[in-house]
């Protein structure tokens, strides 16, 4: 049977000629959040991240965001990410996948996540224009999916995320943050049924 489970935390720190990012979270955290990345409405994602994973996250961001939001959001991905694949640690227990659908009023959104081990990101349905759409005067709705490009890579994670519906762009980002968030809470979560590495090849 599975053993004990250790502390599935990480703290990074990332610092480049662009940005500057700290991060630590607690895969068995309650939600709590405190996120400041100088981009306002990504601070707002994150924070509903953390609470719909009961992920326990701490991110203090700085970058050249006088130039673009771009290079913050990504290397902060890019970061939260590493800092989940660390925390994960053998995966020993999990569930592995999880699968959740996120109403936000009009829009609605799918997030399908299976920690596999093998980083690959499938991402459909946003409307025509929403990616040149600026969100909250930092935020472009091309960052959606090149944040969670930025994840899945670090985290080693397959992805798959649907915008089923939705007309206003910060809705739709909204429901597409916290449906991922619902599925990676799912697949994160320790199953008493599971014994070891949920594989048939024995690693993930």
């Amino acid at each position: 049977m599975t053993g004990p489970v250790t502390s599935r935390t990480a703290t990074i720190v990332r610092e480049t000629s662009e940005s500057r990012v700290e991060l630590s979270l607690d895969l068995d955290g309650t939600g709590a959040s405190e996120i400041s990345t100088s981009v306002p409405f990504f601070d707002h994602m994150l924070t509903a991240f953390a609470k719909h994973s009961l992920t326990d996250l701490r991110v203090t961001s700085t970058g050249d965001t006088h130039i673009d939001a771009h290079h913050t959001v990504e290397d902060t991905s890019i970061v939260l990410g590493q800092a989940i694949r660390q925390a994960l640690g053998d995966k020993s227990g999990i569930a592995r996948y999880g699968d959740a659908l996120v109403p936000l009023d009009e829009a609605l959104a799918q997030a399908v996540v299976d920690i596999s081990g093998r980083p690959y990101l499938v991402h459909t349905g946003e409307p025509v224009g929403f990616e040149q759409h600026l969100i909250g005067g930092h935020f472009t709705g091309s960052l959606v999916r090149h944040s969670f490009e930025a994840i899945s890579i670090h985290a080693a994670l397959t992805v798959h995320v649907r915008v089923l519906g939705g007309r206003d762009p910060h809705h739709i980002a909204e429901a597409e943050y916290k449906a991922l968030a619902r599925a990676f809470r799912q697949a994160k979560a320790l199953d008493p049924l599971v014994d070891g590495i949920p594989s048939t090849k024995g690693a993930l």
